[in-house]
């Protein structure tokens, strides 16, 4: 007897202290979360600060509002104005014993903790709250690595607690449902009502409360937009739970379950998603503004929370204009790039592309880095499911791979433009790419291109500082320049005829590649680097010839900084797009000017120069389009310019009182255009320039830009581009020249100074006084 007795008691031992370590662990583990050992937790003060909590604002110039920023949803109501049909089927499929606890299912919670601590069992799940699911809301989940689970699971029970003792159970209802994300980036009951029932959340019906509140399981798989038969079914499973808790009669469900599922959507309008990628550079900027200002007390401003409001330079009618103009033309341009490659697109028949675009996927790296061999990564990356994928037609969802899905995204073209006011540099317009929810990459603030033949009149700038004659005639003529690999400039398409001989207005206003390399010689490859720079222009320039054809890889904002001068009395201006930043009273905090450089980058006469040279390339060079095919009479310069292998598409408009610039491409730099005319500048980003000065023409509010017009230039710079444009040879000379072999030549890469010899330095004395003298007095060189 005593014997049988020992092993129990033994065992009743050990039971003892394991069940004694287990529940001190769990202890000590809560008491770990709970001193903010894992991370902050937000104390009773400022949870009731949440109630003060104001989105903060984003206007466009003309005060409208364009955006908000805010941890609520952006349209909040009060718990009057939600139904009680929804908040029965929230509380019968969330939390059914919500108005019993104080924010925490005791059991529900045990349960989580043991499983997901000791056993770690990462399906454990459940044992939520609506209180400590709003916590989840209100402060987001964070990496804790293998102890991610029961931190934050702890986390949200202890704030939870918390919200229950700052809030009635009526407030914490109306604070979730204000708060919770629904499907299609829609955030708040106010705001999903409206878009997948264009109506008020008061006027919801049960079965439509039904479907919403069957979304908060998983917004994205039971969207009745995308998947209505697995919202249905999930509708029906909440209106079971209404019965199970006596909040619906049987007779009642019966009648629900019969009725379909029908929407009224209706996606984002324009005063709702106007501006998309402009909206998000104000978030950036003003998230960096915060961590380094404070209000009256000391504090830093939250710009979710503070209530700002943020008044931009954005003009809503132009912002408009330029995204239909941009939708309009980008649509069709899309059709006509797929169809000129047809069944043997890059995307389609190029196998090493395809796969380093496979490779370059998150979920591939992520798998790779988990050890799976590329046989299991791909075999796992080819699995179709249903997903949304875009598309100029409409967002379409179709059952396909990821792999699929990289395919389909690799054939888009995109595009970035920018307008600013040239005198101030204030924005105007701001596209930074064709669709923001599924091409976030900015082309404005964050590409850099090769800018092709849009940085020639940089060049052409260089060589009149340089005292080159505008009216020297350039032979068009291919030269080999020996000392770089025999590189020999080519003109595209009819540009430039061999046998022609250019003045600088017209070898740049038709863009002749032979003649813009000759005039960089003429100028100094560091003096045009330097001019470059002197125009705003920080990106690396290599120091070989062709960055007279625009090799350079140069930002949108830096290339809008550089023209800015043509109209800008030659000084650049950056461009800027908040004015001002006031807090929820109203008070002034922040102010912000423009930012104009106290010194010119050229002289003035080069500036009129230049400007005549871009307006004809309007009025009669690779530009002219905008008068012939879009009938535009505005006094316009513009340039347009072309990369190698037609990869990227460019077009700077200027007129008086506005500048833009717009460049077109695919985001992989290994696609171009499958033809030059499709390609080049004039096609593929002119277009989108054209549509927007269209609309603009037709609206009268607009005339102070569009009926703008440029000062005649001087007497001295007329006289200095008194020649013709373009000459032919000739009849000797073309006879003995078209057989002759283009002569090597080695390029100069020296500034002036550096090319002048002492002997030319000391008879020049007087010549470079003399030009000084000009300079001061406006006047140019000859």
């Amino acid at each position: 007897m005593t014997r049988s007795r020992k092993p129990k008691r033994k065992f009743l031992k050990w039971t003892l202290r394991i069940t004694l370590f287990g529940v001190l662990s769990i202890l000590l583990f809560y008491l770990s979360v709970y001193l903010q050992v894992w991370g902050p937790l937000p104390n009773q003060n400022q949870l009731t600060e949440i109630r003060q909590s104001k989105a903060s604002e984003v206007y466009a110039s003309n005060g409208k509002l364009i955006g908000k920023f805010y941890i609520f949803d952006r349209q909040p109501i009060g718990y009057d104005e939600i139904p009680k049909h929804l908040i029965d089927a929230l509380i019968a499929t969330e939390d059914a014993r919500f108005y019993d606890h104080d924010g925490i299912d005791n059991r529900s919670l045990l349960r989580v903790i043991f499983k997901s601590l000791l056993l770690q069992d990462e399906s454990s799940g459940g044992g939520s709250t609506i209180s400590q699911q709003l916590a989840k809301n209100l402060f987001p989940r964070k990496n804790h690595g293998i102890f991610s689970m029961p931190v934050n699971k702890t986390r949200e029970a202890i704030i939870a607690t918390r919200l229950e003792k700052a809030y009635t159970k009526e407030e914490i209802i109306t604070l979730y449902l204000n708060t919770v994300p629904f499907g299609d980036n829609t955030f708040g009951i106010e705001s999903a009502a409206g878009k997948f029932y264009s109506k008020k959340a008061r006027e919801l019906t049960l079965t439509e409360s039904a479907v919403l509140i069957g979304m908060l399981k998983a917004s994205h798989l039971y969207n009745p937009r995308i998947f209505p038969e697995r919202s249905k079914t999930r509708r029906d499973v909440v209106l079971n739970q209404m019965s199970r808790y006596g909040y619906l009669t049987a007779e009642e469900v019966a009648i629900a379950k019969k009725e379909k599922l029908q929407l009224s959507y209706r996606g984002f309008s324009h005063e709702d998603g106007l501006a998309p990628y402009f909206r998000e550079q104000v978030r950036k900027t003003l998230e960096e503004w915060t961590k380094h200002n404070k209000d009256e007390k000391g504090d830093k401003y939250n710009l979710y929370t503070s209530g700002l409001k943020i008044y931009t330079t954005l003009d809503y009618d132009m912002q408009r204009m330029a995204e239909e103009a941009m939708t309009e033309h980008m649509s069709k341009l899309q059709t006509d790039f797929e169809e000129s490659y047809g069944k043997n697109a890059p995307w389609l028949k190029n196998a090493s592309l395809i796969e380093s675009t496979i490779e370059r996927l998150p979920k591939y790296k992520a798998l790779k880095a988990s050890g799976r061999t590329k046989k299991q990564i791909m075999d796992s990356l080819a699995v179709k499911y249903e997903m949304e994928l875009f598309d100029w037609s409409g967002k379409k969802v179709v059952k396909a791979s990821p792999i699929d899905s990289a395919v389909h995204y690799l054939k888009f073209l995109n595009t970035g433009m920018l307008s600013i006011d040239p005198r101030s540099g204030a924005v105007k317009s701001w596209i930074g790419g064709i669709d923001f929810e599924h091409f976030q990459y900015d082309h404005v603030s964050q590409a850099k291109r090769q800018v092709g033949s849009t940085f020639k009149p940089i060049v052409y700038t260089a060589a009149l500082e340089a005292g080159v004659d505008p009216c020297k005639h350039y032979s068009a003529q291919q030269v080999t320049y020996t000392n770089y690999n025999n590189w020999t400039p080519t003109n595209s398409g009819d540009e430039g005829n061999y046998d022609l001989n250019y003045s600088m207005k017209g070898a740049l206003s038709n863009s002749v590649n032979t003649v813009a390399v000759k005039v960089l010689e003429d100028a100094g490859l560091q003096n045009v680097i330097g001019q470059a720079q002197r125009m705003g222009i920080t990106s690396n320039m290599p120091q070989v010839p062709s960055i007279a054809l625009g090799t350079a890889e140069i930002s949108l904002i830096e290339m809008i900084e550089a023209y800015s001068s043509y109209v800008n009395s030659s000084r650049t201006v950056k461009p800027y797009f908040i004015t001002s930043i006031e807090d929820s009273r109203g008070e002034l905090i922040a102010e912000f000017k423009p930012e104009v450089s106290e010194d010119p980058a050229f002289s003035e006469t080069t500036r009129e120069a230049i400007i005549e040279m871009l307006k004809a390339t309007v009025d009669e060079g690779t530009a002219s389009r905008l008068r012939w095919k879009y009938g535009l009479s505005n006094d316009i310069a513009g340039k347009t310019g072309t990369t190698q292998s037609n990869k990227d598409g460019w077009f700077v408009g200027i007129t008086p009182k506005l500048l833009t610039i717009t460049w077109v491409g695919v985001d992989d730099h290994r696609i171009g255009f499958k033809t030059t005319s499709m390609g080049q500048g004039a096609n593929s980003a002119l277009p989108i320039y054209g549509l927007m000065m269209q609309k603009m023409n037709g609206d009268k509010n607009f005339n102070s830009i569009t009926r703008a017009k440029f000062p005649p230039p001087s007497i001295e710079v007329l006289n200095q581009m008194g020649c013709k444009p373009v000459e032919e040879d000739g009849f000797l000379k073309r006879i003995f020249t078209n057989d002759e072999k283009p002569k090597p030549m080695e390029f100069d890469t020296k500034t002036e100074e550096e090319k002048e010899g002492i002997f030319s330095k000391i008879g020049n004395l007087f010549k470079r006084k003399d030009k000084k003298e000009k300079k001061k007095s406006g006047g140019g060189q000859n």
